[in-house]
């Protein structure tokens, strides 16, 4: 009996030192030796490439997202398909939608002549992020590095794990705990809408259903550019953020207030639920939205990444060595 328990605990132990060892690896120092430049390298490129677009900012934020809530942060999202691989990218909540893979590419050229087959994607994916976030005034902040690169992709997960503009607040709540993220996490992660713009078919049943949660002057602008009729008008742009499009602030959540969210899933935020309380203090308090949405894309980019000896380092970020 005393030998199972010790078994049992050497076991515990082991796994406890295994998943110690797998968090250490990542570490914001973890090219400081490898390669110094890296950071500056890639900051050096994505603000050239949100100089000629703004809006390249929320793109490359939401990239980082889309990542993570798929397989973890390994930049699976970034694979072309293949005989091997069928794309996340033509997944329904990615297509035709989420972009900016060519900014990734662009910064990993760089950093690959400096440091050929040192630096991950899914790390450039993570830096991208926060140095756009950075650099349309939002917060900034530390990233953990270290990820490596998968090798495999799912459209079948991305379909099933990314967010819908149509979910309830409870199936919000749900998929982010999933994925270890609070309600409070949640409702600070979608205050990225402050900057971005959306696309007439992910609103269009909003802004004509005459509902009591949207402003109907709100909604009557907003009709101006986006037909009642599919396919009409389908791909036709609307910011999320109509007071100040361009900038990171907390303007999305009073915003909120007046029932002016442009999806479905912003406004069920303040709808009589547990994250209306949470969706009042960032609309008062801006530092404490700020600094709530650094910490959960800390956060986000802990999830399940590839560390140590799993994974690679991809030469380009579209295709497995």
């Amino acid at each position: 009996m005393l030998r199972a328990v010790v078994r049992a605990a050497a076991v515990v132990m082991l796994m406890l030192f295994i998943c110690s060892a797998c968090e250490a690896q990542l570490s914001s120092t973890f090219y400081a030796n490898s390669c110094p430049n890296a950071l500056r390298t890639i900051r050096t490129s994505i603000r050239s490439a949100i100089a000629r677009e703004r809006r390249m900012a929320a793109s490359l934020i939401r990239l980082h997202f889309h990542d993570c809530f798929v397989q973890g942060c390994d930049a699976s999202i970034l694979l072309d398909n293949s005989p091997t691989i069928t794309s996340e990218k033509f997944a329904t909540q990615n297509n035709n939608s989420v972009r900016g893979f060519e900014v990734i590419d662009q910064a990993k050229s760089a950093v690959e002549n400096i440091c050929p087959g040192v630096v991950s994607c899914a790390d450039i994916l993570a830096v991208a992020a926060r140095d756009a976030s950075e650099y349309v005034g939002g917060p900034s902040w530390t990233v953990k590095l270290g990820r490596r690169d998968s090798t495999t992709a799912s459209s079948t997960l991305a379909s099933s794990q990314l967010p819908r503009f149509t979910d309830s607040l409870q199936s919000l709540i749900d998929l982010f705990g999933s994925k270890g993220l609070s309600a409070r996490d949640m409702v600070a992660l979608s205050g990225s809408h402050t900057i971005g713009q959306a696309q007439c078919v992910t609103f269009r049943g909003r802004i004509y259903s005459n509902g009591s949660d949207i402003d109907a002057g709100f909604a009557s602008t907003r009709r101006r550019n986006c037909p009642a009729t599919r396919p009409n008008g389908d791909g036709n742009l609307a910011p999320l953020d109509l007071v100040t499009p361009n900038s990171f602030d907390n303007n999305y959540f009073k915003n909120l207030l007046q029932k002016k969210g442009l999806l479905q899933s912003d406004q069920v935020l303040i709808s009589g639920g547990s994250t209306d309380n949470i969706v009042t203090e960032y609309s008062r308090n801006p530092s404490i939205f700020s600094s709530d949405f650094a910490s959960a894309m800390i956060k986000m980019g802990d999830i399940e990444p590839l560390t140590g000896s799993a994974g690679i380092i991809r030469r380009i970020c579209s295709a497995v060595n």
